[in-house]
């Protein structure tokens, strides 16, 4: 049965209500709502189609400092009185957690309202089927035909979800809000005499209106495939490294995770007490805004009313030219760390909220990033990196890459099959370079940037 969206915010405040007449002394309650569409179409046909709906309802309650949550996907009267009843007596054989709680009224005082912040479009699910996955045909096409040396695919992609959430709790708060995402994408397989590649490329959006188009994804993705035949290996050397602004944002996104309040309470940071220290070259500026428009009537990837805790998403530079300035929290890591929560609560149905990013991005330098390459005598423009190598407590980086070689500022052709490896504290100060063609692609984004003296392990 559908339910509007009065009648949703409605239910989570009624079943705080009922945690409180169950003997709760605090209560939170949310909805998620969601429906998601994928199809993948290879060589012209339609090899997978998924389509699904779901709803949820989860409820966290506390007893003094004791805490419980229980969820449930049936939101029938006998399922919701076992939801109220079931986290409340958890919570009363809980340990005591002293940091345990919700917000302070006070601080939900200036919470905005979603209706202002364009997250959501109906033209994501209003475009039938058939024409979703004519788009990912058209994808794939685009690719194969954008050179002859593409002779096979992994498949063209469309994908698209709404979702929805509403959270209520006892000391006030009731918000909701509704966002949407569609997107393309195509693996292009290249081969000539000197053997096969692969790569791909995609757009994602808001709104159908502001994705690429079939054609220029696919072109795209037939390039990248090209560009890597004839990869080689390159002999074990220090050398500068361009990391490209796909692969950059992965390197910033450390930083986030470095300044996760938890890790810095739990002592697994190498940024721990580091506020106010010089932790990356003065090019390096990071923010993370989560109230960032990309245009005046689209928000952002991690634009939101309102985090997890349900306080109001900020503006925050994590830091300024080179100078660490804040940890991120929610209100649980906040009281550990003895400061104000940052707007960085993730909320899913169940347990404790999480602590996430909004719009996190590393700020433009001037710099093209052709005017960086240029510069370049001996180095490394990576295009991908493999594996999992990265130790946040000691900073240590090593991971397998591949990319473009530079020599005198030009590439000579394409690399792969070696590691790259450093220090992620020094590969911070020795960044020398930041490029300009900061783009957002997602929630996180980064432009390229140029780090001196790393190792790579070839031949």
């Amino acid at each position: 049965m559908a339910m509007t969206k009065q009648v949703k915010l409605a239910l989570v405040q009624e079943i705080v209500e009922r945690a409180l007449g169950a003997g709760a002394t605090d209560a939170e309650a949310v909805v998620v709502e969601g429906d998601e569409f994928s199809t993948k179409v290879r060589l012209g046909q339609v090899e997978t189609l998924t389509e699904s709906t779901s709803r949820a309802i989860g409820l966290r309650v506390f007893h003094g400092l004791r805490t419980a949550s229980t969820s449930t996907n049936d939101l029938s009267e006998e399922s919701l009185k076992r939801l109220v009843s079931g986290a409340v007596e958890l919570a009363r054989i809980t340990e005591e957690d002293p940091f345990a709680g919700l917000p302070d009224a006070s601080a939900y005082s200036t919470v905005r309202n979603a209706d202002g912040l364009h997250i959501y479009f109906e033209d994501v699910y209003k475009l039938p089927a058939a024409e979703r996955i004519e788009m990912a045909r058209a994808t794939e096409a685009a690719a194969m035909a954008a050179d002859v040396r593409i002779q096979n695919s992994d498949g063209g992609t469309f994908s698209a979800a709404t979702s929805y959430k509403a959270i209520a709790n006892s000391r006030g708060f009731a918000g909701e809000y509704r966002k949407s995402y569609c997107g393309i994408g195509v693996t292009a397989i290249a081969q000539d005499a000197s053997g096969m590649q692969r790569d791909g490329w995609g757009s994602s959006a808001r709104t159908l209106t502001k994705l690429e188009s079939p054609e220029d994804v696919g072109r795209e993705a037939a390039k990248r495939a090209v560009r890597r035949l004839g990869s080689r290996r390159v002999k074990t050397q220090k050398a500068s490294v361009v990391f490209s602004r796909e692969i950059a944002r992965g390197i910033i996104g450390n930083i986030f995770d470095a300044v996760n309040g938890d890790a810095i309470y739990r002592h697994a940071s190498m940024f721990e007490d580091k506020l106010g220290e010089q932790i990356a070259n003065p090019l390096v500026t990071v923010v993370d805004d989560g109230t960032m428009m990309l245009e005046p009537m689209l928000g952002g990837f991690g634009t939101l009313p309102f985090d997890g805790d349900g306080l109001p998403m900020q503006r925050k530079v994590i830091v300024d030219k080179g100078v660490l300035q804040t940890y991120v929290t929610n209100t649980y890591t906040a009281r550990k760390l003895g400061v104000k929560s940052t707007g960085n609560a993730s909320r899913g149905l169940a347990g404790a909220p999480g602590i996430g990013a909004g719009n996190f991005y590393l700020e433009a330098g001037t710099l093209t990033p052709r005017e960086i390459i240029a510069e370049v005598q001996n180095g490394l423009y990576v295009t991908e990196v493999l594996g999992s190598g990265v130790n946040l407590v000691t900073g240590d980086y090593s991971q397998g890459a591949a990319g473009l070689w530079i020599e005198n500022g030009e590439f000579t052709g394409a690399v792969e099959e070696i590691t790259i490896a450093g220090n992620l504290k020094d590969m911070y100060r020795n960044i020398v370079a930041v490029g300009n063609d900061l783009i957002f692609r997602g929630a996180s984004a980064s432009p390229c940037f140029r780090v001196e003296g790393m190792t790579i392990a070839g031949s």
